[in-house]
């Protein structure tokens, strides 16, 4: 798993370079996600194992089994333990030209659910966006790169359910190398699963962008009322 840092300093600490680093790093990001709605409507998913997991936790134990997909309901809450995140989650729609509207910018606590996709728990994959940074801090998702496979990530839901997920895989991908469909599209038919997106890589002083996003991928192995 790569140990890339999901945020440089120049983002968080210079208030007109951050804010042009956090457009243009959003704009590929999110160049991916509406390529990934693509796929999602009008072709195949990608083959199981094309970037799977591990099959192992980070400390060796096997991963948990897949547990039943739950009927839709909308997410109201992501924590992340690990992470001591307690976030809550706003649907985000398509802008003009097709992309998913990110947070806000001066929301930078709070997590994008793209509302048209999946719900978490939901058969098929949900997709969760977040800042990785602010003009002058860090962001939700400012150490999401740091998790492992075998952590947990919990979704509360407008049902009154918690649906809680394993993760299987963390990938920090180089966007000279990037695939939308391998990266957001669903690993195994049948199953719940959830990628959380951020930016991440290094700061390219040449484009003035972050050179890779970050995708956590897990899967639903738990509920509770």
């Amino acid at each position: 798993m790569p140990d890339e840092s999901t945020a440089s300093g120049e983002g968080a600490h210079t208030s007109g370079t951050g804010r042009l680093v956090m457009i243009t790093a959003w704009a590929v990001l999110l160049l991916g996600l509406w390529l990934w709605g693509r796929e999602v409507t009008g072709l195949p998913d990608t083959a199981a194992g094309g970037l799977a997991g591990l099959g192992r936790a980070y400390d060796g134990s096997p991963l948990p089994a897949p547990a039943k997909p739950l009927a839709a309901a909308a997410p109201q809450r992501l924590d992340i333990p690990q992470l001591a995140v307690q976030a809550p989650v706003m649907p985000r729609g398509l802008d003009g030209k097709g992309a998913i509207v990110p947070p806000p910018f001066d929301e930078p606590g709070v997590v994008g659910w793209y509302g048209a996709g999946t719900a978490p728990g939901a058969v098929g994959t949900a997709l969760l966006v977040g800042h990785v940074d602010t003009t002058t801090r860090a962001a939700v998702f400012y150490r999401l790169s740091t998790l492992k496979p075998g952590e947990k990530v919990r979704v509360v839901r407008a049902d009154n359910r918690v649906a809680e997920f394993t993760i299987d895989d963390v990938q920090v991908i180089p966007l000279t190398h990037f695939d939308a469909d391998r990266a957001y599209g669903t690993r195994e038919p049948g199953r719940s699963e959830l990628r959380l997106i951020t930016c991440g890589g290094t700061f390219d002083r040449t484009t003035r962008s972050y050179t890779a996003n970050v995708v956590v991928s897990a899967y639903l192995t738990a509920t509770t009322p």
